[in-house]
């Protein structure tokens, strides 16, 4: 088995040691090559090379954009050979690959990963597809446009700190009080139904848990796995009290989201959000510029995991 390690030096849990062990323990089971990221794009460029060159497994080690690169990396063009995904978390987040149930670890999602190559065992994961103008992204685990993209605004332009779960929250805190473009009015088209208008942002989530906040997972869409459509959480509002409410049900064990100012979908094949004025779009973490209209898409059995 030919395989590719795509590894993200900059990644928060990342370090020149953890690479070393993680690689040689890799290449005592498969042919190895190592690829170290040195710019933004970097790993989709890997992964799409290894695609054509016949890699039979390319592993991404780093956070949830570079997870998000080599995924993209390995769609770049619709060719018969997709390498199989191996991911070995070293971000500060993580959720795609704790959404598939791996350890935070790298040492033990290693070990995940070699058992899972020496017992052939794998799965098809759904992915979901974000479109706008003639450009698109696959995500793994959420999108959104709004409130969550500001937020991820804000966390880039504190690169120089350390990312960390408490950063997002006070952003977060501040985004709500001082939004960057006021409260946007979205219209947002769902197949078969009327357009939902004047709503005020849409998270888009691909599985459950759609984030993390430190070890307490954060539930927007409980019905929304791997294996199914789309998830879209959307409030009609971002008055205090109705946003403490849904704060409090998100961080909640059961998740189990409610209210009158609030439109929930588990697995839908399309959402397509238009804006008024452009507001920000995120996907993974990762933002994408300011769109008046984006579309959403379920993209099912898009990719094989090793686990």
């Amino acid at each position: 088995m030919r395989a590719v390690l795509v590894v993200n030096p900059q990644a928060t849990a990342t370090t020149p040691a953890g690479r070393d062990v993680l690689a040689h323990a890799l290449a005592s089971e498969v042919k190895l090559d190592v690829i170290e990221t040195d710019y933004r794009g970097h790993a989709m460029a890997a992964a799409a090379r290894a695609a054509e060159e016949g890699v039979d497994l390319v592993v991404a080690h780093g956070g949830d954009g570079t997870v998000n690169e080599v995924v993209n990396g390995l769609l770049t063009k619709d060719q018969g050979h997709r390498p199989m995904l191996g991911v070995v978390p070293g971000g500060s987040a993580n959720v795609f690959a704790r959404a598939l149930g791996l350890p935070r670890n790298p040492v033990e999602a290693t070990h995940v990963l070699l058992t899972a190559l020496e017992e052939g065992r794998s799965r098809t994961v759904g992915l979901g597809r974000a479109s706008w103008g003639t450009d698109s992204r696959y995500f793994t685990f959420n999108a959104g446009v709004g409130w969550d993209a500001d937020v991820v605004a804000g966390v880039d332009r504190r690169r120089g700190k350390e990312t960390s779960p408490w950063l997002y929250a006070r952003i977060a805190v501040a985004t709500y009080f001082k939004p960057a473009n006021g409260q946007p009015q979205l219209q947002i088209e769902l197949p078969g139904e009327q357009p939902h208008n004047g709503m005020r942002m849409a998270f888009v989530s691909n599985t459950d848990p759609w984030s993390y906040l430190g070890n307490r997972p954060v539930h927007l869409n409980a019905g929304t796995t791997f294996d199914g459509g789309l998830g879209l959480y959307s409030l009609s509002t971002l008055r205090m009290p109705t946003v403490l409410r849904a704060v409090r049900q998100a961080v909640s064990k059961r998740g189990n989201q409610r209210g009158g100012k609030l439109l929930r979908r588990d697995d839908v094949e399309q959402i397509r959000v238009t804006a008024e004025e452009p507001v920000r779009l995120q996907v993974d973490g990762d933002l994408y510029g300011e769109r008046t209209n984006v579309e959403f898409t379920s993209v099912p059995k898009a990719l094989t995991v090793a686990i």
